[in-house]
């Protein structure tokens, strides 16, 4: 009886965030359950830093919500009247609703559907194998990271960057499009380290004053969508006091002269009229850029939010081409790292049994599919069935007025594999338990960093719960979906990717942890060249032909080529005088954190940031219940008087369950699922809206 549980460290990646894909060391007890989880200090961009949610992980995989059993659906859809069955049950009626579907409609009425639940390679995409092999409608990926992704490319030719540690030799790190204090730690540890170190300056660029722009030196706060004016008025000033490096150009960029004489009307004055930020404080951003060589710009996902943000993110990346940062170490900038992976995942995708004729449906525009809008189907048959994994669009897609009435439909089968009763399983005839990351074996990158990793299964999952692969295995024996990525395992699936991509086998990757491939300083700072056929930095944005993305999507056409502020946003009028933003909270992650005690207790309930200005002008206290509203519907939330964001602009962290909204409508009720130029995406913090005192109370 007084013996000690016998505690064994073990390591994995975080699989809820591409960004951070945090190194962990795990405590597991007694080979049965998770104890303390810590940043290790074994892979040097984590370095020994987590956030607090996953550190609080224990509260998630051992929740006693956990669903642990099949279930079918026994009352109206959205009830949560479920009753409990078998395996062989649950797949055998998937199976036979999957077929039924394709006898009547084809094919392509069956969708499946997933997201970014994990980032692990094998629990993630292994649904494109099955889709792919069945001839099933294929799933275009939008709501996360395409906008920012292509706005990158186009200046650079691919997307990589500069080694994100080398923020801490860095002598200005200018954090701008995203709020690491909430969504990124190490940013900011690595930020720190150089303030600590070195004396550098933070400079944060954000909507609003945000847990980071707190911590920032330097805080520009400007309103939604607004970027790229801001990002003009700066290299205006860049070039007419001397800052721009001009021999820098003439080697690596494709048109100084012709950029110089664009911006010679965008002013600070002009960009201070569109972004609200005041002059002064333009120029003085610009000339500490322009004196300070080593500048490194940690670009975000926040530009991937926005109608305009594929322009806005190019325009901000050009800042430092023109001062000649990427020269220097701890210079330039950085986003992503996505070139640098080089994965082969046709094993696990099947890419072999690709039918490019089969038609592909955009995730963000789940509603306008799911009631029959003939444009977002392409055409195509009605979806008559689905199988959903990784994601909670009921909550997280746009439009959900149109998403929660897809979802109503009688007709419509569908069967959800999720780890809680989200409230897209809710609306589900089928139910079916999930494993957690450390109840199987993946494989792992960083998008943020350049580590890659397998994440081994630490324990046994609970009761029933399956993985991804075992739900797509079973599925596709039975539909007799042939391929050879059915019949392996999640590590000969791992092994066989690795070889394929170059990167040895999964033994030695496991023998390495946390392997570190990033580029030599010389290619990370594009000192050979860029990644353009011309080895120039593109100023001039060629959007018809973008090194990333399915180009020709929204209106392409009318972007603007060299950096501008494009006025495609959702801009406030009359009727809708405020501009609306969602953004992310530090405690949830999307909703993967919602039924975490940790994370619920620090959020609370849902609430929108107004300026007390604002407020005043229209009679609303702090704490009182305020109703949002625009053509797509409304949604009643709790105001919390903030004066740091510009009047006229709104904020409401993170996506909190529609349920827990004043009168069950949730806050992507108000988003627009409109097509971004030019590779598709989802608008989240581009919305017009009116607010009102809500005749509820709080």
């Amino acid at each position: 009886m007084n013996e000690h549980a016998k505690i064994d460290i073990r390591h994995s990646t975080c699989p809820h965030d591409c960004p951070s894909a945090c190194a962990l060391d795990i405590e597991v007890i007694e080979g049965r359950s998770i104890g303390r989880v810590r940043g290790s200090k074994l892979q040097t961009y984590t370095a020994g830093v987590v956030c607090a949610k996953v550190a609080r992980y224990a509260e998630r995989i051992h929740h006693p919500e956990r669903l642990l059993y099949p279930m079918r659906r026994t009352g109206p859809k959205g009830s949560g009247q479920f009753a409990r069955i078998s395996w062989d049950e649950a797949l055998d009626e998937i199976v036979a609703r999957f077929n039924a579907a394709e006898h009547e409609f084809g094919a392509e009425s069956i969708w499946p559907y997933y997201y970014a639940g994990t980032m692990g390679l094998v629990m993630r995409d292994g649904i494109n194998r099955l889709a792919h092999v069945k001839k099933y409608s294929r799933f275009y990926s939008t709501i996360c990271a395409n906008i920012a992704r292509v706005g990158f490319s186009v200046g650079t030719g691919k997307i990589a960057g500069v080694d994100p540690r080398e923020m801490g030799v860095s002598d200005l790190v200018v954090i701008w499009g995203t709020n690491p204090v909430n969504t990124q730690v190490n940013v900011m540890t690595h930020a720190m380290r150089a303030r600590r170190e070195r004396g550098a300056k933070i400079a944060a660029i954000d909507i609003y004053n945000n847990d980071t722009v707190k911590q920032a030196d330097v805080k520009i706060v400007l309103r939604p969508g607004t970027d790229a004016a801001f990002a003009c008025g700066v290299m205006h000033v860049l070039f007419r006091e001397g800052y721009a490096d001009r021999a820098y150009m003439d080697c690596y960029t494709d048109c100084p002269d012709e950029l110089e004489a664009h911006l010679a009307s965008r002013t600070p004055e002009w960009a201070s009229s569109i972004s609200g930020v005041p002059v002064e404080e333009i120029e003085a951003f610009a000339r500490l850029v322009g004196r300070t060589k080593r500048s490194f710009f940690r670009l975000g996902y926040g530009f991937t939010r926005s109608r305009n943000g594929a322009a806005q993110m190019h325009a901000a990346l050009c800042i430092p081409a023109v001062t000649g940062a990427w020269q220097y170490e701890g210079g330039g900038a950085f986003f992503n790292n996505a070139a640098i992976w080089k994965f082969n995942e046709s094993i696990i995708e099947g890419h072999d049994a690709i039918d490019r004729t089969t038609r592909w449906l955009d995730q963000s525009r789940i509603g306008r599919i799911l009631t029959g809008d003939a444009e977002a189907l392409k055409g195509g048959p009605p979806v008559k069935a689905m199988l959903i994994q990784n994601t909670n669009p009921v909550t997280v897609a746009p439009e959900q007025t149109l998403v929660r009435e897809g979802f109503a439909r009688e007709d419509l089968f569908v069967a959800v594999h999720e780890q809680f009763m989200t409230e897209t399983a809710a609306m589900a005839d089928i139910v079916l338990p999930a494993t957690m990351f450390m109840e199987h074996d993946d494989l792992y990158y960083g998008g943020g960093h350049q580590h890659i990793s397998v994440g081994p299964k630490l324990i046994e999952p609970p009761a029933e719960c399956r993985s991804n692969h075992q739900v797509i295995q079973a599925l596709g024996r039975r539909l007799n979906a042939v391929h050879p990525g059915f019949e392996m395992s999640p590590r000969e699936l791992i092994d066989v990717t690795l070889k394929k991509s170059g990167h040895g086998d999964i033994e030695k990757l496991e023998a390495d942890l946390w392997r570190d491939i990033q580029p030599d300083f010389r290619t990370s700072h594009y000192l050979d060249g860029f990644a353009h056929a011309d080895k120039k930095f593109h100023f001039k944005a060629d959007w018809a032909h973008p090194p990333f993305g399915t180009a020709g999507l929204g209106p392409w056409d009318q972007m603007p080529s060299l950096p501008d502020h494009w006025t495609i946003i959702e801009e406030a009028d009359a009727e809708h005088p405020f501009r609306l933003a969602t953004s992310p909270s530090r405690s949830y992650l999307n909703t993967s954190f919602n039924e975490t005690p940790g994370s619920r207790a620090r959020e609370g309930k849902p609430t929108v940031m107004i300026h007390p200005d604002d407020a005043a002008a229209l009679s609303i206290a702090d704490g009182d219940a305020v109703t949002l509203g625009n053509t797509r519907g409304e949604t009643t939330l709790t105001a919390k008087l903030f004066d740091g964001l510009r009047r006229g602009v709104l904020i409401a962290e993170s996506i909190h369950p529609n349920k827990a909204h004043i009168g069950g409508r949730g806050i992507n009720t108000l988003t627009g699922a409109e097509t971004v130029a030019p590779v598709g995406g989802a608008a989240f913090h581009d919305n017009k809206v009116w607010v009102r005192k809500a005749r509820v109370s709080a």
